[in-house]
């Protein structure tokens, strides 16, 4: 039998979002290169359910996450207590099933990292995030990184020209998020039975976090420009926000009516059905007003074979190919944006070739076998590095 080493892996949620499907993927990574895997999350939620109905060892620790909203100071100070409880539950857990690698997936995940320089274990950051302002934020993430980190994976070339000036070359490492396509290939769903709407309706989607970036405001100001042109049109948003941001959702609902959309518009919330919902779409869109790292559901709507709209920044650029899979927009004209919708609503053939392209360039360069392969080739390489001392 072989002697496995265990790694712990710390996630800042427990939803099934891009980061949180990539730690279900990266358990299978580290399984394959020797690891066993303690997945350590700050709540009870669906990933955690995942993960143990695989065999997984999952753990509940008030981890300390930083998110926008603890950046005042009755907001640090709760997150100083709950990083000093998470250093003392972790430290135990470490010493009882005598951990070897520390693996935090995403840069709001802190309290690993400090443990792992302390004790002197490996440590691998996996950056999801483009951090661009406060600048005094973005700096101090880079160079925490830099000082605890022995290697920083990152989504998408955007994500290392991002930290570039403050992460060394030689620390970073890019490995694409790759997604099982099989469920969206084969998936056929009857979305426009579902709200009740004609079949010939054009049904535009977007599938987000509702969250101030995301862009749920300037979807609905696409989708208003596109409505002053086109009848035959419905919009569906999926999603839902993290706790302490649910005020979005008034701003959200407002911006539906502003925009004259009330009876154009479906917000379906959180779904677990994401393939289903994907099937049942013609168009796409991913409307981040800032950088997304590698948005997710770019991957899975191009597995769907649907066309692509999206915003010109960030990992998007990396996986949308302009006029062959879809578009890239600008984030800040919804006019100019909604014009590259036009060709695609009336055109089925236009819909389906780009949406075969982008299906096709999944399967090839973003699949789950390749992430894996990716994934595990860095792990043995910490291995060697670390049986080597």
């Amino acid at each position: 039998m072989i002697n496995k080493k265990t790694a712990l892996i710390l996630h800042s949620s427990s939803d099934l979002y891009g980061a949180s499907r990539c730690v279900f993927r990266t358990v299978d990574a580290l399984e394959a290169s020797g690891f066993q895997s303690i997945v350590v999350l700050s709540d009870e939620g669906p990933l955690a359910a995942m993960l143990r109905e695989k065999g997984t060892a999952v753990s509940i620790v008030k981890l300390g996450i930083m998110r926008r909203k603890y950046m005042n100071p009755k907001g640090l100070l709760n997150r100083l207590k709950c990083l000093y409880k998470a250093n003392g539950a972790l430290s135990k857990l470490i010493k009882k099933e005598n951990v070897s690698l520390v693996y935090s997936n995403t840069a709001a995940v802190w309290i690993g990292a400090w443990l792992a320089k302390k004790k002197r274990l490996r440590h691998i950051w996996h950056i999801h995030e483009i951090i661009v302002t406060p600048t005094w934020f973005k700096k101090f993430i880079e160079k925490y990184v830099t000082y605890t980190g022995d290697l920083a994976l990152c989504v998408s070339q955007a994500v290392i020209e991002n930290m570039k000036p403050n992460v060394p070359a030689y620390m970073m490492k890019l490995v694409y998020n790759g997604i099982d396509y099989l469920p969206f290939k084969e998936a056929h769903y009857d979305l426009k039975a579902e709200l009740g709407i004609a079949k010939d309706t054009i049904l535009i989607g977007m599938i987000a976090r509702v969250h101030f970036w995301k862009g749920q405001p300037y979807f609905l100001d696409v989708a208003k420009a596109l409505a002053a042109r086109h009848d035959h049109l419905h919009f569906v948003m999926v999603g839902d926000a993290f706790e302490g941001y649910e005020y979005l959702y008034d701003e959200i609902n407002a911006k539906v009516e502003a925009n004259g959309l009330t009876d154009k518009v479906s917000n379906l919330g959180y779904r677990t059905d994401i393939p289903k919902i994907m099937s049942g779409l013609d168009i796409f869109m991913l409307p981040s007003v800032l950088p997304d790292p590698l948005p997710t559901t770019v991957l899975e709507a191009m597995a769907a074979a649907k066309p692509v709209i999206a915003t010109a920044h960030g990992g998007a650029t990396e996986m949308v190919i302009d006029g062959e899979t879809g578009y890239l927009v600008p984030w800040d004209e919804a006019e100019k944006a909604s014009l590259a919708f036009d060709e695609l609503i009336e055109s089925p053939s236009k819909r389906h070739s780009m949406g075969q392209a982008g299906q096709e360039r999944v399967i090839e360069h973003f699949s789950i076998e390749a992430y894996k392969e990716n994934m595990g080739k860095v792990f043995r390489e910490v291995m060697n590095v670390k049986n080597q001392e």
